[in-house]
């Protein structure tokens, strides 16, 4: 049977309204790879598998929530959806899908190129703000009354009941519970997902250990206090107050897990070799658990043997300017001649 979208195949878990008209593109089943290369470049002998989201139609992890918001907005009679981004502007796209109209609210010059370019060609109404997320978080509680007016963000409850059907996936496609889960958090609804979705998947039993990974320049569930300016080259999860900050919280808590950060240094260092060791290329934020395992290893967290699963919540392509910034200096023409090209390999 081919695959019809998140909705489809985890209908009855999935709270929606009676008769709804499913808006989806097919999203959800993203592969779950072995890397066994990146495992052994950074020291540890454990089975890790990485939940590519960015093989998502959209390529970005939101298309679970979107499907979701989409539906629900177009059930209750919406003309419009909007949101606050960051730049994983799904909601344009969905919102196409539906034949009804998106508006994103974006901190002004803080998007990556990859993703401005998504919502522009998916026709939404871009509004640049003079300030940074939390402020276009703000301004988007204050729309969220509006009549025909549905708000996607992850303060939309609904979004959570979608993203958490990832952790359906994973459970299905190990046939176990992994020992650990990583994940980037900004906002801190994927990782508030997930937990809830393994919660109901195993309602009595052992579930995985939450760890959360933030940038230390923008980490306010690590330093105990809202970020009023939160940097970090990892656009995505650059958030000074996130909206499910307490069930993040909560996750790490329950599951015995933990929140922490890792230094933009780190993040583009795990960010290449991710690249570079499995051939998996993800936005700098997906980046940002993947320091965080190195630094789990070396502190001895993670047991010889265990089993860890780990979300990479966007594809690369979303943010070619960091690679860009990395390979500054373009390589140098040489002669079309076999011994030129020998020359320049060092054959």
């Amino acid at each position: 049977m081919s695959w019809g979208g998140i909705i489809h195949a985890f209908r009855d878990r999935l709270p929606l309204p009676a008769n709804a008209k499913v808006i989806t593109l097919c999203e959800g089943n993203t592969p779950l790879l072995p890397a066994p290369r990146l495992v052994a470049a950074m020291g540890g002998d454990f089975d890790l598998r990485l939940k590519y989201e960015g093989l998502n139609p959209t390529a970005s992890f939101k298309d679970r929530g979107m499907t979701m918001a989409v539906t629900h907005a177009v059930a209750k009679g919406a003309k419009l959806v909007i949101c606050a981004s960051t730049g994983n502007t799904s909601a344009s796209a969905y919102a196409a899908r539906a034949g009804i109209s998106s508006a994103v609210i974006i901190p002004a010059g803080k998007i990556a190129l990859g993703k401005l370019t998504q919502a522009l060609i998916h026709g939404a109404k871009l509004l640049p703000i003079s300030g940074n997320f939390d402020d276009a978080l703000n301004l988007i509680r204050q729309m969220s009354n509006l009549k025909e007016v549905e708000v996607v963000n992850s303060i939309n409850p609904v979004r959570i009941e979608g993203q958490k059907t990832a952790s359906f996936e994973i459970l299905e496609t190990l046939g176990q519970t992994p020992d650990f889960h990583f994940l980037p958090v900004g906002n801190a609804g994927n990782i508030t997902a997930y937990w809830k979705g393994f919660c109901e998947a195993i309602p009595q039993g052992r579930r995985p250990r939450m760890f959360g990974w933030q940038a230390a320049g923008a980490a306010p569930l690590v330093d105990g206090h809202p970020v009023k300016d939160p940097q970090t080259i990892a656009t995505a999860i650059r958030i000074g107050n996130p909206a499910s900050g307490s069930g993040a919280l909560t996750a790490a808590k329950d599951s015995n897990g933990r929140i922490d950060k890792v230094t933009d240094q780190e993040i583009l260092s795990a960010y290449q070799l991710l690249a570079q060791t499995e051939g998996i290329f993800v936005e700098p934020a997906c980046a940002a658990p993947v320091a965080g395992l190195r630094k789990a290893i070396a502190a001895g967290w993670i047991p010889k043997g265990s089993l860890v699963s780990m979300t990479l919540t966007g594809h690369g392509l979303k943010d070619p300017d960091t690679v860009l910034s990395l390979f500054p200096n373009a390589p140098s023409p040489i002669a079309p001649t076999l011994d030129a090209a020998r020359k320049a390999l060092g054959l």
